[in-house]
């Protein structure tokens, strides 16, 4: 493939990619930012930890909830794998600008974060709940610099505590209870 076809293709799926975003931030409700908080996120935690849990998506809700932490994780350490910086200073930052503008985000819910480590299935939901509520508040605690998201790029720690939440409400879209 040459230069030119390159740009080219470039220019055209970041086109489709921007106008599905946009096209699918006009269907999505908004939702209140008060409940992107660390703190809000503990207290559905804590309800969740006493309750008896299935999924009714492809992953369990141990895979669901190790998952969530490890994102929360990478963002205090570093990312595995990241995209492109063309792809976060344009389609990753438009993305989270769109998500952060409705107040959730939608993503696939069974694709792990590139680079991570397998998440064991038939493992106890409670003790990764429990593990997602610590690295929430260690996330919370956490005074260095963050690292840049693998798709959105830089992001304060409000932008950050706002992802991860997103990332979660929409992984409890399959969690039943």
């Amino acid at each position: 493939m040459n230069r030119r076809q390159f740009i080219k293709g470039s220019i055209v799926t970041s086109g489709i990619a921007i106008s599905g975003i946009v096209g699918l931030n006009l269907f999505i409700n908004k939702v209140s930012k008060d409940k992107l908080t660390t703190e809000y996120a503990l207290t559905v935690i804590d309800r969740l930890s006493r309750q008896e849990l299935s999924s009714s998506g492809v992953w369990e809700p141990y895979q669901i909830f190790m998952h969530c932490a490890q994102s929360v994780e990478y963002s205090m350490t570093k990312f595995p794998v990241h995209k492109s910086r063309v792809f976060k200073e344009t389609i990753g930052k438009l993305a989270f600008s769109a998500f952060e503008h409705k107040g959730q985000m939608t993503h696939s819910l069974s694709e792990p974060i590139t680079g991570a480590p397998n998440i064991a299935k038939h493992k106890s939901a409670q003790v990764a709940l429990t593990y997602l509520r610590n690295t929430l508040v260690a996330f919370d605690q956490y005074q260095g610099q963050l690292a840049p998201h693998f798709a959105y790029g830089a992001l304060t720690k409000r932008e950050f505590e706002m992802a991860h939440i997103m990332h979660l409400n929409n992984h409890l879209d399959e969690i039943i209870s």
